[in-house]
């Protein structure tokens, strides 16, 4: 009986562990060809022209992405500048003097539903905070809704690697005398900040692709500007505008500006993996 009940569980375990790897093949495959497919068309279309000149007309030749990758990469900058110290203040209240207060099981709350909540919704509140009360679309728009983006991924990276810190870390620190917000910040938060950067790597790689909330907030703009209270260009929108478009010259653009992006959140996970492994190894 028991020979025949050791059978069928190996029996069982082997048809799990067959489904699994078919499962993680298909998986890779797909993956592999999606890969294949944009650095194929990607490298293609990379040339000096694409850094430094501006989105082209429709039906022109030539024209580049310079205005796109300014301005992701100034609606990209401030809004982690926003997010970062209001996520790390907001990690260390909850893991360090609120962990069992209704704020911060209200905090808590509003956290997961923005960590679950659709980025387009997030795009129309900003929307209709922001955008129909100034009457224009802005920089600034884009900037807080990716802000608001990552906010909760800082948060609650911050938070989880504050309650990794020992408590026998912050009992010695206490037994100096030192006060509970010095311990908090002089001592906890710099023993898990190689976990706080990887939240703020991740928290980076997560807006950097976000195309729906930006076509709400900033929109496009075909010319080259910095002016963030404008319409201003970002490299997604542009992606999903030149990838429908009839002009093979856009349609080349839009895979040079994929595999850009690609690229970024591709280095700014290596950059997460390699943080969050010295933490593991602290």
């Amino acid at each position: 009986m028991n020979q025949n009940l050791y059978r069928k569980r190996l029996l069982t375990n082997r048809i799990g562990i067959g489904l699994s790897m078919v499962a993680m093949v298909l998986g890779l495959t797909v993956l592999l060809w999606i890969l294949f497919v944009l650095f194929k068309n990607g490298f293609a279309a990379l040339d000096w022209n694409m850094f430094t000149q501006s989105t082209p007309a429709p039906g022109s030749e030539g024209g580049g992405l310079a205005n796109a990758i300014v301005g992701s990469l100034l609606m990209v900058g401030f809004s982690t500048l926003i997010g970062t110290p209001i996520g790390i203040l907001a990690g260390v209240y909850l893991a360090e003097f609120g962990s069992r207060s209704r704020i911060a099981e209200l905090t808590r709350f509003m956290t997961d539903i923005m960590l679950s909540a659709p980025s387009i919704v997030l795009g129309l509140f900003v929307y209709a905070i922001v955008v129909a009360q100034v009457k224009q679309f802005s920089g600034w728009a884009g900037t807080i809704a990716l802000a608001l983006i990552a906010i909760p991924v800082v948060l609650r990276t911050t938070e989880n690697m504050l309650r990794l810190v020992p408590g026998s870390l912050r009992e010695a620190a206490y037994a100096l005398g030192a006060p509970q917000w010095k311990v908090a910040t002089m001592v906890t938060l710099r023993a898990a900040r190689s976990g706080v950067v990887t939240g703020v790597l991740l928290a980076l790689a997560r807006i950097s692709g976000e195309t729906a909330p930006l076509l709400f907030t900033a929109l496009n703009n075909q010319f080259f500007s910095m002016d963030m209270s404008k319409p201003m260009s970002n490299l997604p929108v542009v992606i999903f505008q030149f990838a429908m478009s009839p002009y093979d010259n856009w349609i080349r653009l839009a895979w040079g500006g994929a595999l850009l992006i690609t690229l970024t959140v591709l280095v700014l996970n290596i950059l997460a993996r390699v943080f969050f492994r010295d933490k593991i190894a602290q």
